[in-house]
């Protein structure tokens, strides 16, 4: 389970460059900035051990910054 966070966390990294200098409304910009906040979260929860909470944090994460994604029309 720990892999499949780590690799989550990775792949999250990887979305957030594809969007960066896209110019955001501000409702936008407070989802990314909960989406970083859940990143957070979610690499907290895992050094404490609780994969499950972690996961969902990245989950919640991937799925901020997945919709602005397909409302800017890269996915």
């Amino acid at each position: 389970m720990e892999r499949k966070i780590l690799k989550d966390i990775d792949k999250l990294e990887v979305n957030l460059k594809e969007i960066e200098g896209i110019n955001f409304s501000k409702k936008e910009k407070e989802a990314i900035s909960r989406a970083k906040d859940y990143r957070e979260d979610c690499k907290y929860y895992l050094e404490k051990g609780d994969e499950i909470t972690s996961f969902e944090c990245i989950s919640y994460s991937h799925g901020l910054i997945d919709t602005l994604r397909i409302i800017h029309e890269f996915i």
